[in-house]
């Protein structure tokens, strides 16, 4: 690689414009870490006068990031858009196709098109780096792909959301309802200030589960219907009744092979109050390998924000700036298998089930026997009466089952009149 390293930045929001920021403030470290001068010779925005933390100069910007490849030598392009398709999907496939190498944040893209990106990038001999699309400043990726390339890795599971793992820290710690806490992470800038609801639903974490399979278990990026649940519908009362039971509620991601087929998965999960995923609290995020012969791996650190999506991003950049060509998912694409996926139908846990009921004789038992009738065993009961409103809450803590058992009779309450609502369910992490 040539000794003068031109760069673009294609988005300038919070993370663009910090990761401009720090490439001007440590041009002299990566020189003598690398031995390349590295200069920003284009950056690109839907809004050139938009008030932002740190300055550009404005002759270096570019409306249409097309035209960048149009009028400059780029030998490296960072893409911090963020859609899926769009945009950013144009500009990095054109960056590939120009062999310039792309470093990107955006695991929305990589999810859904990292397959054809990474032979388009292996086509031109270039690299495509994304280590700070899963869990921002954790070197999660580059573990699994060089730190732990010879092991046979069974499961990779964690916290790989910065946001919904804040509130629900701050829901227990603070002692209130979701809403608000919602609006004080909107506040502090760990929550999208507009529409959070990629972080809540579940799909973040969900699209880094995905990266995560292909590099842990070396297939292609798995398109399959899985079971992908958020925190919207975790109310203050249930992290109380967790705590009495000597639980935490945390989001997990987790991804597994079972009988040598795919699982993959995202949804809230009691854990318990000692184990060491109970004790992930505020916008941290961890991540743990399960393999052979290294046994337990766990990374920690913080998931969210532009310093540590910016310290990866870095980190891939000394990578390229070294000359360290290599295939974007650790071994090339045409090695990638497809891997059947594991019938969700058949995931078993133990289960927290809260019932709002209208407090009347026999709404318990008809409960329990439904719960019987889907071969549903209870393990333990909290009855809560709420005599000033003539009506009860009823946790119901189950033995495992699996989720089609599950579904099925909870399918059997949605016209139940005893019921104020729909019962809440979360799954005991086993």
């Amino acid at each position: 690689m040539k000794k003068n390293i031109n760069i673009a930045i294609v988005g300038l929001g919070q993370i663009g414009i910090y990761l401009h920021n720090e490439l001007n403030l440590k041009k002299k470290d990566i020189e003598k870490k690398t031995g390349k001068k590295i200069k920003i010779v284009a950056v690109s925005a839907k809004n050139k006068n938009k008030k932002r933390r740190f300055s550009f100069p404005k002759k270096i910007f570019y409306k249409d990031p097309i035209k960048i490849f149009e009028n400059e030598n780029i030998d490296i392009l960072f893409e911090c858009v963020g859609l899926s398709d769009g945009i950013s999907k144009q500009i990095v496939e054109l960056a590939l196709r120009k062999k310039s190498h792309v470093i990107t944040p955006n695991k929305a893209l990589i999810a859904k098109h990292g397959d054809t990106l990474s032979k388009l990038a292996e086509l031109n001999r270039v690299n495509l780096e994304f280590e700070a699309s899963v869990a921002g400043g954790i070197p999660i990726l580059r573990t699994i792909k060089e730190g732990l390339a010879t092991n046979k890795i069974n499961k990779v599971y964690g916290i790989l959301n910065g946001t919904t793992n804040y509130i629900l820290s701050e829901m227990e710690n603070i002692n209130e309802p979701f809403d608000k806490v919602l609006k004080k992470a909107q506040i502090l800038g760990y929550a999208e200030p507009g529409n959070p609801k990629l972080d809540l639903n579940g799909f973040d974490a969900f699209a880094k589960v995905r990266i995560l399979s292909a590099l842990a278990f070396n297939n292609k990026i798995s398109k399959s219907k899985c079971i992908m649940e958020g925190i919207e519908n975790i109310e203050l009362k249930d992290i109380k009744i967790a705590n009495q039971l000597n639980y935490r509620i945390k989001l997990l991601g987790i991804s597994e092979i079972i009988n040598n087929k795919l699982f993959e998965t995202v949804h809230p999960c009691l854990v318990k109050k000692s184990s060491y995923i109970g004790n992930v609290n505020g916008v941290m995020n961890a991540v743990i390998i399960e393999g052979k012969p290294v046994g337990e791996s766990i990374l920690q650190g913080e998931g969210a924000g532009a310093g540590p999506t910016s310290s990866s991003l870095l980190s891939d950049l000394l990578s390229i700036l070294r000359g360290n060509i290599k295939y974007p998912f650790g071994i090339a694409s045409n090695k990638r298998a497809t891997i059947n996926t594991y019938n969700k139908d058949y995931y078993s846990n133990s289960l927290y089930l809260r019932f709002e009921v209208k407090d009347k004789q026999g709404v318990l038992s008809s409960i329990t026997n439904r719960l019987s009738k889907f071969k549903i065993s209870v393990k333990r009961i909290i009855q809560t009466p709420d005599k000033k409103n003539n009506r009860a809450t009823i946790v119901i803590i189950t033995h495992k089952t699996t989720e089609i058992n599950v579904r099925k009779c909870l399918s059997n309450f949605k016209n139940n009149k005893n019921l104020i609502k729909f019962p809440t369910l979360i799954r005991l992490y086993n």
